[in-house]
């Protein structure tokens, strides 16, 4: 018997997030194969009287494809898929898989060569400005294992981070992106931390349950040559396999122009995939009041409650700062006190101060006020 849990969290993705109308085509894409899930999405598609389209990868065998992928080879599989793409009018994907670091080993230049034509091909120049979409997990050993809790508990803790009052939430962002559009200078502090810049005239998005499941943080991008100083990103970042940990960035102008880390190296050249990398791409203040630590799963870390991402590459196009790269790692800092605190400005305004607004318009962004 299926659980109750995963027809609700179909009935939220496919009516919800997406919208999905009479009509209108959707890619339901999953990694690492989710059966249950997949049908209820079908099955809830089939009942907006949309056309469900199915495509199935799987972790192992997309491994065994980049190891020796060539130019020609990935530009093939990105016009084919960018075909099918074309063709959609919504897109929800459910990434899974036993091994996060399943393509740790695949050597840089076919992971490069993957973003650079898969990744923006399809999903960067296609699928993000051209259909309704939405991307989400799914709960496994492996993340309840990342998440240092029982399998049986992480599943409850998903389930509660999933589907909670989203509408709540958008209704209470909306006196954070009136303050953000206000906004010219950000600063913000914390331990090894000193970074500012501006965010005058760059648009302010609120993402509550339309784009990612789980959600819950709104974002904008920094004008691109404004950031100066030095971040010291406090949770680990995994990154096409591998784990980054320790990662120190400092800006001049708008450009990482010293980055260290666990693998010093190894970051240097991600940063050099082009010149976009080494500029940033997107700021977010993360707000789930469910999502509390870092799990190595990005989509969970990025809305973790009190943090913020501040994201090296490719700026969004509905907050566009003109940021072109093939790359866009989103890396968290969490400022609550157990990680060492900080504090945002906007404007020279103390606006959060380790990890709670303490303004009182933002006050209903709180994590008691969102449950």
């Amino acid at each position: 018997m299926r659980d109750p849990r995963i027809q609700q969290l179909a009935q939220q993705v496919v009516h919800y997030s997406v919208n999905l109308q009479k009509g209108e085509k959707l890619l339901i894409e999953n990694t690492g194969l989710q059966q249950e899930l997949v049908s209820a999405i079908v099955e809830e598609a089939y009942k907006a009287e949309g056309l469900p389209f199915v495509s199935l990868k799987e972790p192992k065998v997309q491994r065994s494809l980049l190891q020796n992928a060539d130019e020609e080879q990935m530009n093939v599989l990105a016009e084919h898929e960018a075909s099918l793409m074309k063709q959609m009018d919504a897109y929800i994907t459910i990434r899974s898989g036993d091994n996060i670091s399943e393509l740790a080993d695949v050597p840089a230049e076919g992971m490069k060569l993957y973003n650079q034509t898969v990744g923006q091909k399809v999903h960067r120049e296609w699928r993000v400005p051209h259909t309704k979409w939405c991307v989400l997990r799914f709960p496994n050993e492996s993340m309840a294992q990342l998440a240092n809790m029982s399998t049986e508990g992480f599943e409850d803790f998903y389930f509660n981070v999933c589907t909670l009052d989203y509408e709540k939430m958008s209704n209470a962002m909306d006196a954070l992106v009136k303050r953000m559009e206000q906004t010219d200078k950000v600063r913000i502090t914390g331990p090894n931390t000193d970074l500012q810049f501006s965010i005058d005239g760059i648009p302010n998005v609120k993402c509550a349950g339309n784009l990612n499941i789980p959600d819950g943080e709104v974002y904008t991008a920094p004008v691109k040559d404004s950031v100066n100083g030095t971040i010291h990103y406090n949770t680990p970042s995994p990154y096409n396999g591998f784990t980054y940990e320790d990662v120190k960035l400092t800006f001049k102008d708008g450009k990482i122009i010293d980055a260290t880390a666990n693998d010093t190296e190894r970051i240097n050249k991600i940063f050099d995939t082009d010149e976009g990398a080494r500029y940033v791409g997107e700021f977010a203040i993360g707000l789930n009041p469910y999502i509390q630590h870092p799990m190595k799963d990005i989509l969970f870390d990025e809305k973790i409650d009190g943090s913020f991402h501040f994201t090296p590459g490719q700026c969004y196009d509905e907050a566009p700062n003109g940021n072109n790269s093939a790359i866009h790692w989103d890396m968290v800092m969490i400022q609550r006190p157990e990680y060492g605190g900080g504090e945002i400005y906007f404007d020279d305004v103390l606006i959060r101060k380790d990890g709670r607004f303490v303004v009182p318009d933002l006050e209903v962004l709180n994590p008691e006020n969102l449950k």
